[in-house]
């Protein structure tokens, strides 16, 4: 289990995240949605281990598998989570199958051992992303190098047989997509997590994603976590207007089954937000 306990951080008298408490577990997909600002990036990069800003003072617990997080040594830490970036950027001319071979350096030596290639082959294929192998990454559009990151981070959580829970953390993974290539990532993710009991957690704007692909929705807002639980019960008029300030009518979802999610601007009316979108009619 990936878990932060009563954490609180901040830069000088702002909080940017306040006594938030929440767990990932392994097999399941945690999707955390909010407002810009709500402390959706800085929390995730608490669970990556990553540094946060020089002024930045933290409280409180992250910890993996009963450990806090920053006891377990770098190599260690590497293969237990990986990490695809909001916005990936590299300024050297790697081709895209180097990148991806990136991922197993943590393992082994990168791509030069057999299994190694056989692997990272796998990963780009993966995240339909072997058509873009030889292809430099400083070449590629926004979303092609989203999937060659993606496949990186399929090749450092590649083994099934890892002793130790693992994490695959995903920052606004479908922003650079398009939409057939959001709906494959967030599926193929969820089979990979699935056949390797690998947790996600990721940030998403787009609720109807969240509906559509997580097990737990978490509603950050203002620093402290507003809703959890399932995404129907989560996802309703009153948590999304508090938590984004627009009116919202939940519908039953024609293709899916599940729920979809209408939002308007926000008005004075009561029940009625602008085009005539209901603020708290359920189905």
């Amino acid at each position: 289990m990936l878990e932060a306990i009563d954490v609180t951080v901040r830069i000088g008298t702002r909080k940017l995240l306040d006594r938030v408490s929440l767990s990932v577990h392994t097999g399941e997909t945690a999707v955390i949605v909010g407002e810009n600002g709500a402390g959706k990036s800085t929390l995730l990069k608490l669970f990556a281990g990553d540094r946060l800003p020089a002024r930045a003072r933290t409280e409180g617990r992250v910890r993996v598998a009963g450990r806090e997080l920053a006891a377990w040594p770098l190599a260690a830490r590497a293969r237990l989570r990986a990490v695809l970036p909001q916005r990936p950027e590299l300024a050297f001319a790697f081709t895209a199958r180097e990148v991806a071979a990136f991922g197993r350096y943590p393992v082994s030596t990168g791509w030069h051992d057999r299994r190694d290639r056989e692997i990272v082959d796998a990963a780009l294929a993966l995240a339909d992303a072997t058509h873009l192998a030889g292809r430099e990454v400083t070449t590629l559009s926004g979303g092609e190098q989203a999937r060659v990151h993606l496949a990186a981070a399929f090749a450092q959580l590649w083994e099934a047989d890892f002793p130790h829970p693992r994490f695959l953390l995903l920052d606004e993974p479908t922003a650079a997509l398009d939409l057939a290539h959001q709906h494959a990532l967030l599926v193929t993710a969820r089979a990979f997590a699935a056949q390797r009991n690998v947790g996600i957690f990721a940030i998403l704007h787009d609720l109807n994603l969240a509906a559509t692909y997580a097990d737990r929705v978490v509603v950050l807002h203002q620093g402290r976590v507003l809703a959890q639980g399932a995404p129907g019960a989560v996802l309703q008029p009153a948590t999304i207007a508090a938590g984004f300030g627009v009116a919202a009518q939940v519908l039953r979802h024609p293709i899916t089954g599940g729920i979809l999610i209408a939002t308007a601007a926000a008005t004075d009316a009561v029940g009625v937000g602008h085009g005539g979108v209901s603020s708290c009619r359920t189905l």
